[in-house]
């Protein structure tokens, strides 16, 4: 099976940030590519995430579930087979992505965000602590 390709799409330098501490911790170089928007027209944006994401299997990581990244990504996911885009990223994801590459695009999309999710908690005084879920007033 073909390794999935990763293309971190995020503002500024979100993405090179993320990417290099998710290299560091794994030891794992080359198998993800940044993405910044600053600077481009949506248009150049669009071009250098298709250029990115080439024609294998690729998940598109977003920072943010909305703005010019994540249209950016939802335009291209329309029209190019075996991609994936995943909104919120986080190292927690980034660090599973590097590990398990060989798994089913689909599949592993869906694993880093319960990954995402798993690694997020609340801590409160006196070690009390909550795993993170939707807050009701």
């Amino acid at each position: 099976m073909t390794e999935v390709r990763g293309v971190v799409v995020a503002h500024v330098y979100l993405a090179a940030a993320l990417i290099e501490a998710a290299e560091r911790i794994s030891g794992i170089e080359g198998a993800l590519t940044a993405i910044s928007n600053d600077g481009l027209s949506p248009d150049a944006l669009l071009t250098g995430i298709a250029e990115a994401v080439g024609d294998g299997p690729a998940i598109l990581f977003t920072d943010l579930a909305s703005g010019s990244c994540m249209f950016a990504c939802s335009s291209l996911v329309r029209t190019h087979p075996a991609l994936a885009v995943v909104t919120g990223t986080n190292l927690a994801m980034l660090i599973d992505f590097l590990f398990n590459r060989d798994q089913e695009y689909r599949e592993l999309a869906r694993r880093v965000v319960e990954k995402g999710r798993s690694g997020s908690m609340v801590l409160f005084p006196c070690g009390e602590r909550d795993a993170a879920g939707p807050v009701s007033d």
